[in-house]
């Protein structure tokens, strides 16, 4: 008789209920999310959340308190140095269930479980990329090169080299080249003139 008993049996004696949980159990903690059917999501929910609990706290005696429900030594690795770390600060609520449709071959409920801190899509937290934050450009690139080039050629003007003397006396045009005033004449002047 179930006097009492509120969790969802699966149609399933004790045996094979605690294996089916086991390895639903370390397939979820081993691949992050796992499609299932809603009823067993349920059932897995309630079943691994106290074990997640209890990773929190790295002793040796919670390690085999995890390592009697699991039996897994890679998913005690992965619980415990990668898990655990990520929901420290989390109250509970390790886990979430999202429903995915019916299957087709007998309506059944289906549903995807995933851990809440794997899950990117879902959460605040924005991926930190290269840290440099993003804002716009402005226009006339164009202007602001022009008048970076023509400042490097007047700072090379100022220098004390005295090869730079040709420059010194010259003038700086806008494409950057410098004329020298003493043989530069201007073709319109000399034409106007005759």
């Amino acid at each position: 008789m179930r006097h009492g008993k509120k969790f969802n049996h699966l149609g399933r004696k004790k045996g094979h209920r605690t294996a089916l949980l086991k390895n639903m159990s370390n397939s979820l903690i081993e691949h992050k999310r796992i499609n299932t059917t809603l009823a067993k999501a349920k059932a897995l929910r309630l079943h691994l959340e106290p074990i997640i609990t209890k990773c929190k706290t790295n002793t040796t005696h919670s390690r085999r308190v995890v390592f009697s429900y699991l039996q897994s030594k890679e998913s005690i690795i992965e619980l415990f140095d990668n898990v655990a770390p990520k929901i420290a600060d989390r109250p509970g609520g390790y886990l979430r269930i999202i429903k995915t449709g019916f299957r087709k071959g007998d309506a059944a409920e289906l549903a995807m479980i995933e851990f809440v801190d794997y899950n990117t899509v879902y959460t605040n937290d924005k991926p930190s990329g290269t840290g440099k934050k993003k804002t716009r450009r402005r226009r006339g690139g164009a202007k602001v090169a022009a008048a970076t080039a023509t400042d490097a050629v007047e700072e090379v003007v100022k220098g004390d080299d005295p090869e730079m003397d040709i420059l010194k006396s010259g003038t700086v045009e806008e494409s950057g080249t410098v004329v020298n005033e003493d043989t530069h004449t201007k073709d319109s002047d000399s034409s106007g003139e005759e």
